[in-house]
């Protein structure tokens, strides 16, 4: 278990506005409805109010600074090696058995390689928030996927759509591999995504037709931290809000996304029709 003692950096943020726009705190109270006894106070202790920090970053979200992606830039700069979580309540500790079994390879610490990433999987939750992680991987035992069979079954498996086929021997040597590591790294599957897949487990559709659509993700990679160990390697860096503008334009972005993984499938079906199904993929070698 490690602490994570990250509150968002409002002050330095509310100084950056004020530097940038070259304004002064009454301007500033003005233009985004925060008091001007409010924004000394946050000055002095740093820490706000809910209501007050959705006042403050939609206005600079508004206002056209994309203050989270460019911080995002800049600790890559610093530190190369950053890693990024969505919180839908918040975090004070990290576990390695925080998360539900279901996902997408059992119980784990979640990681993506991008501030958007994170974003996106928390946009729907009034509450959330992203976390930046330093992190290394020195000395641990790393198991790597890319968007292949096996880590299509390894989803499948962990989110329960295998049925009978969990068993069989090939899907107990991918489980195996996974279960030796202390990181997993392997392309992202969400909701979507795992639509998809569920199709191919049905049997629905062959496996060319679901890997060549599931390609279209560009969610990129996650990290699963999956040990104690593993966990040791992390040091959190900073906790962003996430306004309403901003998470309404994720949420817009996703629909986008969504429609083209929608036309993928499609086209897919009609080009890829000679692939194996599920019942002929486990009469043949992974």
């Amino acid at each position: 278990m490690i602490n994570v003692d990250c509150e968002y950096k409002i002050k330095e943020d509310i100084e950056f506005i004020i530097e940038s726009e070259k304004t002064t705190k009454l301007e500033l109270s003005k233009k985004t409805g925060i008091s001007r006894v409010t924004l000394d106070e946050i000055s002095k202790n740093g820490m706000t109010t809910d209501s007050v920090y959705e006042k403050f970053y939609s206005y600079v979200y508004n206002s056209n600074y994309r203050i989270n992606s460019v911080k995002e830039e800049l600790i890559k700069e610093k530190y190369q090696d950053v890693l990024f979580h969505g919180s839908k309540n918040g975090l004070s500790t990290i576990t390695v058995n925080g998360s539900r079994n279901s996902c997408d390879f059992g119980n784990g610490f979640y990681l993506g390689e991008t501030y958007n990433q994170a974003l996106s999987f928390v946009c729907e939750n009034d509450k959330s928030s992203v976390y930046s992680f330093r992190y290394s991987l020195d000395n641990l035992k790393i198991c790597r996927f890319d968007c292949s069979m096996e880590w299509m079954l390894a989803i499948c498996y962990h989110r329960g759509t295998l049925g009978t086929f969990s068993n069989d021997k090939q899907v107990q040597n991918i489980l195996e591999k996974i279960n030796n590591a202390d990181v997993i790294i392997a392309p992202i599957a969400d909701n979507k995504m795992f639509y998809v897949m569920a199709q191919f487990t049905e049997g629905e559709i062959n496996a060319d037709v679901a890997l060549h659509s599931l390609s279209a993700s560009k969610l990129g990679f996650q990290y699963i931290f999956k040990t104690d160990k593993a966990l040791s390697k992390l040091i959190p860096i900073e906790k962003y809000y996430l306004c309403i503008p901003e998470r309404d334009e994720c949420k817009k972005l996703l629909i986008e996304r969504g429609f083209e993984i929608d036309t993928k499938l499609k086209l897919a079906k009609r080009e890829f029709k000679t692939g194996l199904y599920i019942e002929e993929i486990f009469n043949e070698k992974i």
